[in-house]
């Protein structure tokens, strides 16, 4: 049962998704709260409104930025032991846990439990767990430290230093941008100082969402040009919310979605051509008996299907949630 595939979507319908994005790309465009990311894209020949926000991407740029986005790459791992092909044709699946929880359910006894704020030492717990997990490839922060959140210190920081000191695996922190120097600094003293070692071979990724509908706000555009410096793989991933901040129907939530992350793969290209990009789907259809954004819904399972066949169709790796 190894690499089973849903495949949901014809060569035709992807064709079509593809070509009804691209025309979203350029009406209405795409909203870029970055003034960086704003020249990035006026300089490639896109429309760019610089009192709206608004960018207008021309269709041969799109596709330009999809040609050169890698389809194979390493990612690595802090011992060299637990490094990873990342591929764009299916072929091979990588287990990663979910994340980003604010809780932490405790045993008691049968039937009991106690559910609480999730602390750093819970990173670093089921980091260590994770790491003895021979099912489980690599870590996506799973919860934060909820016990730091009010501290006056940086708790970004001392997650990623919770991760990186109990597993070995690659790993994709909570991360924020403006410590991405600081990120850069632990990753080098792992090669005991080694700044080009550090550069060919990080081990986690920066990540970010573009805000749906139709924007890319100011941290996606830092991680997709100031990380490039440090060498970071970059992905993208789309959360849009069918019938919330994506259209009810499931085919016009694949387009919300799929236009959001080529607009942000478009810019990672335009800035740093050939680096490593995932192509991201945490989307779903919003439930409102409950106002929440369920991601064990068979909405969620159908879109990352989906989307995982539209990254292939791109030739690009992908990164699905599911239950």
């Amino acid at each position: 049962m190894n690499n089973l595939k849903l495949s949901i979507l014809s060569k035709e319908d992807m064709d079509k998704i593809h070509e009804t994005t691209l025309k979203v790309l350029m009406e209405p465009g795409i909203l870029v709260n970055h003034e960086l990311a704003r020249k990035v894209f006026k300089d490639a020949g896109c429309e760019v409104n610089d009192e709206t926000k608004i960018v207008k991407i021309p269709a041969n740029v799109v596709e330009d930025a999809i040609s050169k986005a890698p389809k194979t790459f390493t990612l690595h791992s802090r011992d060299g032991k637990h490094d990873l092909k990342m591929v764009s044709d299916g072929s091979l699946t990588h287990n990663l846990t979910f994340g980003v929880g604010v809780k932490m359910t405790d045993y008691v006894e049968k039937g009991k439990f106690n559910t609480r704020a999730s602390t750093l030492k819970d990173l670093g717990d089921i980091c260590k767990l994770v790491d003895a997990c021979d099912s489980v490839d690599w870590i996506c922060s799973p919860v934060t430290a909820m016990d730091l959140a009010v501290a006056p210190l940086v708790r970004s920081l001392h997650e990623f230093d919770a991760i990186i000191s109990n597993t070995a695996k690659p790993f994709l922190p909570d991360p924020e941008p403006q410590y991405l120097d600081d990120y850069f600094g632990l990753i080098k003293a792992n090669y005991c100082g080694d700044e080009e070692e550090a550069r060919k071979k990080p081990f986690f990724i920066v990540g970010s969402c573009p805000s749906s509908p139709l924007q890319l706000d100011f941290n996606i555009c830092e991680f997709a040009t100031r990380a490039a410096e440090y060498g970071f793989p970059m992905m993208v991933l789309s959360m849009a919310m069918g019938a919330a901040s994506s259209p009810i129907f499931l085919a016009g939530t694949l387009v919300t979605h799929n236009a959001e992350v080529l607009a942000g793969i478009t810019l990672t290209q335009l800035y740093c051509p050939g680096r490593e990009t995932f192509y991201g789907s945490s989307t779903t259809s919003f439930d409102f008996n409950c106002n929440s954004a369920p991601v064990g819904s068979p909405e969620l399972g159908m879109i990352s299907a989906c989307v995982a066949q539209l990254a292939q169709y791109y030739g690009m790796p992908s990164i699905v949630a599911g239950s």
